[in-house]
């Protein structure tokens, strides 16, 4: 969907759109049940029936009115599945109904109504009547029971004398408006329940986006400072070697210590911006000046480096930092290191990390690797590893990419 979800909670009113929403279906509700005592009144107001016609009337009129509005509430909250099922309220909105129904039959056979009064009615007492039970059954259940309801509340009127155009009237006005109020109080109910989906989604994709910036920043804090610790571990070793046989050479590696703990302050504050992206040939001429400072021969071949586009640089950027760093750690016995950047195929590129003097111990088991994988594969690149029983190691990354040029 190119509508995201915030698009569509934002459409609603921000983040308390659904709320509203909800608000909104409830004040229909409480519309729906105002205007049937308003209808009730006009139905009085214009029948020439006796008082104690009118004032029962007019009382279960106002009954059958306030029971909507508490089942059309209630069955809302159940089919949000925050409240039970209110099949109690059911029976009493439906036995008021029924009572309503046969109340209209008995003023016609007694000649205090006429046709018309019982017409308009039936079809007002069943369009009323049609929605809340709707949402509060389940739907097949629900269509059953309403249509049970309306056929024993018309078949009273014919059996009471009811014919002729009123009847058809009555059983015209019944069939249109029971299936509208039905279908209209499903939709209702669907529309409030996407939105406090919607808004669920919204939620969980926030904390998602929490967790996964939480997880980023910590692979980065990985990457940035692993091979930086590892070559401040290796230089302190030094100087402090040098320093106890009194050689001048350890101020200078301090220097450079020094140096390292000032870049790697730079690169956490980028970090902690957001900002930061490695650069393929600025690592890979790092990585080479890490490596040899370390005693280690480094031969690299930087390819394509410079065509690659810049999502795919820093990708393969951060695998010569990790590669590095693994090299540095892993590979005490190290004496020579290779890294080729070239092309595989036309539309691959394809980055070789090699070197020797491999402990026994497996490497690169840590999070470093996993972290690459997870880049990489933003990418759909791959990420493969060879460790040779000799020592000798190889880091492989693959990632696609079409040349420009």
């Amino acid at each position: 969907m190119s509508t995201s979800v915030e698009d569509w909670v934002e459409r609603l009113g921000g983040q308390d759109g659904p709320d509203r929403y909800r608000r909104y279906a409830l004040g229909s509700v409480g519309f729906l049940a105002v205007s049937e005592v308003g209808l009730w009144a006009v139905w009085v107001a214009q029948s020439g029936a006796d008082a104690l016609t009118l004032a029962s009337v007019a009382v279960l009129g106002s009954v059958h009115a306030v029971l909507q509005f508490l089942l059309w509430r209630a069955a809302l909250s159940h089919y949000l599945a925050v409240g039970p099922r209110p099949v109690g309220l059911t029976v009493a909105f439906t036995t008021v109904t029924l009572a309503m129904a046969a109340l209209g039959c008995v003023l016609l056979s007694s000649g205090r109504i006429d046709d018309a009064d019982l017409t308009s009615f039936t079809v007002w007492l069943l369009m009323f009547f049609a929605g809340p039970p709707m949402l509060a059954l389940p739907p097949r259940v629900g269509m059953v029971f309403l249509a049970a309801v309306t056929v024993a509340c018309l078949a009273g009127p014919v059996a009471a004398g009811l014919t002729g155009p009123p009847l058809g009237l009555a059983l015209g006005g019944s069939v249109v408006m029971v299936p509208f109020m039905a279908v209209a109080s499903r939709a209702s109910g669907w529309s409030v329940l996407l939105i406090e989906q919607l808004a669920a989604a919204r939620e969980t994709q926030a904390r998602l986006a929490v967790a996964e910036e939480r997880l980023r920043f910590g692979r980065d804090l990985h990457d940035v400072l692993g091979r930086n610790l590892a070559v401040v571990a290796l230089k302190s070793e030094l100087a402090a070697q040098l320093a106890r046989r009194g050689r001048p050479e350890a101020v200078e590696h301090m220097v450079e210590v020094q140096r390292i703990a000032r870049e790697s302050q730079r690169e956490i504050r980028s970090v902690v911006r957001g900002y930061r992206t490695a650069d393929l040939h600025t690592e890979l001429a790092g990585a080479r000046s890490v490596l040899e400072a370390a005693g280690i021969d480094c031969r690299i071949e930087y390819g394509p480096a410079s065509r690659l586009p810049t999502d795919v640089q820093s990708a393969l950027g951060w695998v010569v930092r990790e590669g590095t760093t693994n090299v540095l750690r892993h590979a005490p016995g190290a004496s020579r290191s290779t890294m080729s950047l070239r092309t595989a195929g036309p539309s691959e590129a394809l980055l070789v990390m090699e070197n020797d003097g491999v402990s026994d111990a497996e490497p690169g088991t840590g999070t470093g690797l996993a972290g690459l994988k997870e880049r990489l594969a933003g990418l759909n690149g791959t990420l493969a590893t060879e460790h040779d029983p000799g020592g000798f190691f190889r880091l492989t990354a693959r990632v696609p990419w079409e040349d420009g040029e």
